[in-house]
């Protein structure tokens, strides 16, 4: 069994909860890293991890209230990463929330949903 990956999310960084075992996925608040490939490296190295043995559904919930272009960039990252578990035979799906009247993230998430082959919708917050 993989550790769970627990980032504390600050200012600057989003929150990171990646837990198998409870099957929670989420990336939540600000993303604006000094240093983005730094930030998210153990991020990717733990996705690596997941993907050799995945559960049979994942579902990624990303809650985000700005983030720069390189955090745009590591972002579609991660969800090409994901994308490799449907190769798996396993279900995953993606879940992008974004406040009322916050097209930017919308606008965001409707481009990734665009260009990713894999279930992303895109959900007004409550």
């Amino acid at each position: 069994m993989i550790p769970n990956l627990e980032i504390k999310g600050t200012r600057d960084t989003p929150e990171i909860i990646f837990d198998k075992e409870n099957n929670l996925f989420e990336i939540k608040g600000n993303s604006l890293p000094e240093d983005t490939t730094k930030f998210f490296s153990p991020l990717f190295e733990w996705i690596s991890e997941y993907i050799k043995s995945p559960n049979k559904s994942t579902h990624l919930i990303c809650k985000l209230e700005y983030f720069n272009s390189s955090s745009a960039k590591m972002f579609y990252e991660v969800f090409l990463e994901f994308q490799k578990i449907a190769k798996t035979g396993n279900e995953i799906k993606i879940s992008w929330y974004f406040e009322p009247g916050d097209k930017l993230i919308e606008e965001k998430g409707l481009e990734f949903q665009s260009i990713l082959d894999i279930p992303f919708e895109l959900k007004e917050a409550k």
